[in-house]
């Protein structure tokens, strides 16, 4: 395998590949300083993964050692006596945040974010904002999420049956907002795995490691195909995800979340100003919306 490879992007990004990893980043304020950074970060972050693999594919338990390895295990640990998870849950999330605390870390800046395949950290200060466009998983413009300085979001990740990702379930997308990229990828994982239909015939399901030989799933089945659905099994589907969500925001593990299945669409979010609010909005979907509101 080649080593790291960095690039400078039109529009003042950086983009960064290693293998399977491929980050796409920007910066606001010491924009040169902060690539430097991030750049050398990147440089030994795949051989610290592949070094402690077979850790990291094991259920959650003992500690692993590197910096990137340790954020994934912190990530999974919550959900860890609900599901069978293991650390590659929050791997693309969890290489987000450590290259973007290496930027913050050695660079004064304003907005910053380092994007891994659709799992991206975020940095915003004083009057910065972001506003994420959210898609399905066929690249479909699905809307868009607006993201403050004051809101406790650092983190947005994506998950869902036919992503670069295996799925237990059939969500064509979940996309969650928590405190960090790490937390949003684990989290986007598991609410994506529950929104499901066991035992439905138009579901078809192979094991994980005759998908994908090397999967930290093992035998455990995974979705490859989505025959035809009535209305109200996609209701059904979406029900379940949309309790595993809810669940999670009660518990402080994410911020909010979009579940969508066959242009029905779930939200959790809650709608208090006070707390930096997270303004969730979609583009022309039919949408059933259940909302988690949190009161100060």
């Amino acid at each position: 395998m080649s080593g790291p490879v960095a690039a400078l992007l039109p529009g003042q990004r950086l983009h960064l590949q290693h293998g399977p990893i491929d980050l796409i980043i920007g910066a606001d304020g010491d924009r040169a300083g902060a690539f430097m950074a991030a750049t050398a970060r990147f440089e030994t972050v795949l051989d610290e993964l592949v070094a402690e693999l077979p850790l990291l594919r094991q259920p959650v338990g003992q500690r692993p050692q590197n910096a990137v390895a340790r954020r994934m295990h912190k990530a999974c640990t919550p959900h860890a006596y609900d599901d069978v998870v293991t650390p590659m849950a929050a791997v693309a999330g969890s290489v987000a945040d450590e290259v973007l605390a290496a930027m913050v870390d050695a660079a004064p800046l304003t907005r910053a974010y380092v994007n891994n395949g659709g799992d991206i950290a975020l940095h915003l200060l004083g009057s910065a904002r972001f506003t994420v466009g959210l898609g399905g998983l066929d690249g479909t413009a699905l809307g868009r999420v607006a993201i403050d300085a004051d809101s406790p979001v650092r983190g947005v990740a994506t998950s869902g049956a036919g992503g670069r990702s295996l799925s237990l379930g059939i969500a064509d997308s979940v996309t969650v907002l928590a405190r960090s990229a790490a937390a949003a990828d684990v989290a986007a994982t598991l609410i994506a795995n529950a929104v499901d239909l066991p035992g439905n015939p138009a579901i078809r399901r192979q094991p994980a490691c005759e998908v994908q030989p090397d999967s930290d799933l093992g035998d455990r089945l995974v979705t490859v195909g989505v025959g035809t659905l009535r209305e109200d099994e996609v209701t059904r589907a979406l029900e379940a995800g949309l309790a595993r969500a809810q669940a999670m925001r009660k518990r402080g593990l994410i911020e909010g979340a979009s579940l969508m299945l066959r242009r029905q669409v779930r939200l959790v979010c809650h709608d208090a100003p006070q707390s930096g609010a997270v303004d969730i909005a979609h583009a022309g979907r039919p949408a059933a919306v259940g909302y988690s509101r949190t009161v100060n």
